[in-house]
């Protein structure tokens, strides 16, 4: 999707205009890849702007640089500060938030301890990630033949810049076959994610979804349908998924900060249908949430100050 261009983007502790946010072409992270993200969403809500579990996204963030040996140059609470005030200084009262914290320009080689470390964060509206009709009626998935990360490679629990090489190849993969989203599996030939976000399955009434140790990433909105789900009375499973469980599933659903909350109607030529009562429940509950209608999970939302 085309990035709107804003006015203001944060950039190592101070607002500068949009076009002015640079790095140089021998940055580190340009070439090695060794830089730590998310995504995150400010939602236009009844009760004013507000962001989806910040916290739990920095904490996120700081955890991913940790694995990487890359210490953040900023607490989390200026960096909570700095989410807030460019979301104001660009004027939007719903956008997506991207944070960046990467190994800038000065050293080049693997070994980077030397490299300096560099912060930015970055607003923009964005819309439903597959498209709204694919929110309503579910996606078309295929299992690509592009392998899911393994935990001995890399630091799988980072969400870092590198790690999502393989998910280009995957995504590119399937949608050159007409496909809208990767299904990827592990080492292992077990379910691991999409190539953005997480998978659970509904089979006879219980929800599952694959394991952290299958390879996956600790989605915050994976967290947060697993505890929609509980308040349901729901049963959550976390357990080791087959490709047959997938094709076999009673329902299937995609979840991701730019996805949100998507159902899957098809993988791979098989039929699994249009979004089914859990996945609706779910869905509906989730929107609740963001939009704040909904006082169980009002803590979800952090109001944007000013």
């Amino acid at each position: 999707m085309p990035i709107e261009e804003m006015e203001k983007i944060w950039m190592n502790g101070e607002l500068v205009p949009w076009g002015e946010a640079k790095v140089h072409v021998l940055s580190h992270a340009l070439h090695y890849g060794s830089g730590v993200f998310e995504g995150i969403r400010c939602y236009d809500t009844v009760r004013g702007s507000a962001v989806f579990r910040l916290r739990e996204h920095l904490r996120r963030l700081e955890r991913s640089a940790r694995l990487y040996y890359m210490p953040v140059p900023y607490s989390l609470e200026e960096l909570e500060r700095a989410t807030h005030e460019v979301i104001r200084a660009n004027g939007l009262k719903a956008c997506y938030i991207r944070p960046l914290v990467f190994r800038g320009y000065g050293e080049m080689g693997i070994f980077p301890m030397k490299a300096p470390v560099d912060a930015i964060i970055a607003v923009w509206p964005w819309g439903a990630y597959l498209g709204e009709e694919g929110v309503a009626h579910g996606i078309r998935a295929k299992v690509s033949g592009i392998q899911a990360l393994d935990h001995t490679s890399l630091a799988r629990a980072a969400k870092a810049s590198g790690h999502y090489l393989n998910s280009i190849l995957a995504k590119v993969e399937v949608t050159s076959c007409g496909y809208d989203e990767a299904i990827m599996l592990n080492e292992h030939g077990h379910v691991a994610e999409g190539s953005g976000e997480n998978i659970f399955v509904v089979r006879d009434g219980v929800l599952m979804t694959p394991l952290t140790s299958d390879g996956i990433l600790e989605g915050i909105t994976r967290d947060s349908v697993m505890k929609i789900a509980v308040s349901m009375g729901v049963e959550v499973r976390e357990r080791t998924l087959t490709r047959s469980d997938v094709v076999l599933a009673d329902e299937l659903f995609f979840t991701g900060t730019a996805a949100e909350v998507v159902p899957i109607r098809e993988v791979d030529a098989h039929f699994i249908g249009e979004p089914g009562p859990l996945t609706l429940r779910i869905q509906e509950k989730f929107h609740a949430i963001v939009e704040g209608r909904d006082e169980e999970f009002a803590h979800f939302m952090e109001p944007v100050e000013g």
